[in-house]
């Protein structure tokens, strides 16, 4: 009437049991194999951060303290400019100031986090934190990418069809290709958060970063993260080389149109037009490059972090000072506006 255990064994599969350590402190417990383990029992991860030593971490706070700063007032000036400015309500205008105000989302999206921690000493975000930061800094990194592609379209067409400029980069058109860009990187964005939420997580929750990044958190997970990892890499494919071919193809045309050009006088002003989308787009795509080349080539957990600082701190504090350095228009009507807060 009964199964033997041999045959109750076949039947049902071998059961595993570990043994769990938590502390000293806490009872041994045992879990089975066969008992689910999902991502709901997950409170915290741990931010390791760049460094554990406590000097060099108040140096790190005193940095990026300066760094954030630097990047909110110097792309909020950007923003205050541009709209203060008739003349530069331009659509290339309008999409430098969609950058700015992404530039300063993305870093208030991880920088502060990191430097609560180093005030407080305390390296745990909660897992709905985590959730947030992988969302929001796909979300944002996703639409700063749209937005590098958007207007290195408005240089192609201002530079090889001046007279067709004004009809197609119109308004209209311009705020739907913002708006469509947007939707595309929150969807993206929402698409990784809820294959995360599908993850089941161990006890080493210890992410060996300043915020959550997507491949780190994947790196915990207990539960297979083949599909994630394939999802990573399928729309980075699409997302990311897609907007990277449009400004490869703009510049291509660009640089043709520009050398048919007679005057040197044409070309200077042509390439003097380019010029700081062109650096913006070398620091962005360069970082970003970088820190996928390191992780190829498998560093140690802190070089990684500090090849992170470089494409989501770096590029954004950056961004306004070449436009204010670079580019004439900019720097003229920013000088007005600094002229005019004494009297305000």
């Amino acid at each position: 009437m009964f199964a033997s255990g041999d045959a109750a064994t076949a039947a049902v599969g071998p059961v595993t049991t570990h043994l769990i350590v938590l502390s000293p402190s806490h009872p041994i417990r045992f879990i089975n194999n066969m008992e689910p383990r999902n991502q709901t029992s997950v409170s915290k991860f741990l931010l390791l951060g760049l460094t554990e030593d406590p000097e060099l971490q108040l140096l790190l706070f005193s940095l990026f303290l300066t760094m954030y700063l630097v990047t909110v007032l110097g792309n909020l000036l950007i923003v205050l400019t541009v709209s203060s400015d008739s003349h530069l309500h331009t659509p290339m205008y309008f999409f430098v100031s969609n950058l700015s105000i992404t530039d300063i989302c993305l870093s208030t999206t991880t920088i502060p986090k990191m430097l609560v921690n180093i005030k407080t000493q305390n390296q745990s975000i909660t897992y709905t934190g985590c959730l947030n930061q992988i969302f929001f800094v796909q979300a944002f990194c996703g639409f700063e990418n749209f937005l590098l592609a958007a207007m290195a379209c408005d240089r192609y067409v201002a530079i090889c069809h001046p007279l067709r400029y004004t009809v197609i980069m119109n308004p209209c058109f311009c705020s739907l290709l913002v708006l469509l860009s947007l939707f595309i990187s929150m969807v993206d964005a929402l698409l990784h958060s809820l294959m995360v939420l599908q993850l089941s997580f161990c006890t080493d929750l210890e992410i060996p970063q300043f915020f959550c990044e997507l491949a780190q958190v994947l790196k915990l997970a207990c539960s297979s993260a083949l599909i994630n990892n394939i999802l990573i890499y399928f729309v980075a494919c699409i997302l990311g080389g897609v907007p990277l071919s449009g400004i490869i193809f703009s510049y291509t045309r660009i640089i043709s149109s520009v050398l048919r050009m007679p005057s040197a006088d044409g070309k200077h002003k042509a390439f003097s037009t380019c010029g700081s989308h062109l650096s913006v787009v070398s620091l962005f795509y360069g970082t970003s490059v970088g820190v996928y080349l390191s992780s190829a080539f498998a560093l140690s957990p802190k070089e990684t972090a500090v090849a992170s600082v470089m494409y989501i701190v770096i590029p954004q504090m950056m961004n306004p000072v070449i436009y204010s350095l670079r580019n004439g228009n900019i720097k003229g009507s920013l000088r007005k506006l600094i002229g005019r807060m004494p009297s305000i």
